[in-house]
């Protein structure tokens, strides 16, 4: 299993496997297209309060890891996630600009947990 991070701006590549999109949001000024997108999982981002409370914060990011993981429990999605790591080279697809504070961060930890 691999599990790799990009942000959806970066070019995509053949050694990213299977791209998966892992905003409740399309990246803006992306067209799908160029997204090279494989699956959209949007049910697997924070919820829209979460992330708002979040903002992308340094000094929350603790907490916003404990309350998006708590969401994830008995996520439908994050099981299909899961799964979908276990069959081959896996890209969580990510718009923020953060590259070590954003949901997919997490996402690939608990995956790989």
């Amino acid at each position: 299993m691999n599990v790799m991070l990009k942000r959806a701006y970066a070019p995509a590549a053949k050694a990213d496997g299977k791209r998966v999109l892992v905003d409740r949001l399309w990246p803006r000024g992306m067209t799908k297209a160029k997204a090279r997108i494989d699956l959209w999982l949007k049910e697997v981002a924070p919820s829209t309060e979460l992330r708002q409370w979040f903002n992308h914060e340094t000094e929350k990011w603790v907490e916003f890891q404990k309350r998006y993981r708590a969401e994830l429990k008995g996520n439908a999605a994050f099981a299909e996630l899961k799964a979908l790591a276990l069959q081959g080279d896996l890209t969580l697809v990510y718009s923020a600009r953060d590259e070590t504070q954003n949901q997919a961060v997490v996402l690939k930890q608990l995956i790989e947990k």
